[in-house]
């Protein structure tokens, strides 16, 4: 069973500071054995704070793309996601509430599942995702609906992880509740029952960009050469 571990409440200065904060808080919960561990953080908003959690445990950073499924016609209004894998959750519910069809919902998947694997591509190029048989820590900036941290563990599940880790700055209260059974381990700095955004959360919330995704790409396969060489 998956436990939450939450630790120094707080509102976090930028997504860099929630990282610092986070890995801590992930060395702190004494809950993790390690075994070949490698962090997985979900673009674009979850990568600054991978980063500095990549930093802190000395271990290997990795993009996977998860894309939210938006209402046809609504694409703010949230109905599930779609990982590059083709792995994908749809709210039955809520899509049926909007009275739409079996085809429109397939198309959104496919839309999704197309952009995610285009995304994937562009960040990781010829590189391979090497999950098998370690632990993976998904690292994102907050978890609201976790329809996306949702995804991406029923993805990552397919690959014979070892073990499956959420690390999270910031969780609304219920999804958090919700998201452990999806997890092996669930590390969380705080959670809220009346949460909103994950922007309230942050003082500095601003758009990740594709060249800071880059970045923080490169330095990590760069630490990751060194230490082949060492």
């Amino acid at each position: 069973m998956a436990i939450a571990f939450s630790c120094f409440t707080t509102m976090f200065l930028n997504r860099e500071d929630a990282g610092r904060q986070l890995a801590r808080c992930l060395l702190a919960a004494k809950i993790i054995k390690y075994r070949n561990p490698v962090i997985i953080v979900l673009p674009r908003g979850g990568v600054p704070v991978g980063l500095y959690v990549a930093r802190a445990l000395n271990v290997p950073l990795e993009v996977f793309v998860v894309k939210k499924i938006g209402a046809p016609g609504n694409p703010e209004y949230g109905i599930g996601a779609a990982a590059e894998d083709g792995t994908y959750d749809i709210d039955y519910q809520v899509a049926a509430s909007l009275d739409l069809s079996p085809d429109e919902l397939k198309q959104a998947v496919q839309q999704k599942v197309r952009e995610a694997k285009k995304q994937a591509g562009f960040y990781r190029k010829q590189r391979n995702l090497s999950v098998q048989g370690r632990d993976v820590i998904v690292v994102d900036d907050g978890l609201a609906t976790g329809s996306t941290a949702r995804v991406a563990a029923l993805a990552l599940r397919t690959k014979k992880v070892n073990t499956l880790i959420l690390a999270i700055p910031v969780a609304a209260a219920d999804s958090l509740k919700d998201i452990k059974r999806f997890f092996d381990d669930v590390v969380s700095v705080e959670s809220y029952q009346n949460f909103g955004a994950v922007g309230f959360w942050y003082e500095e919330f601003n758009q990740v960009t594709d060249k800071e995704v880059f970045d923080a790409l490169n330095e990590a396969a760069a630490k990751e050469q060194k230490k082949v060489a060492a």
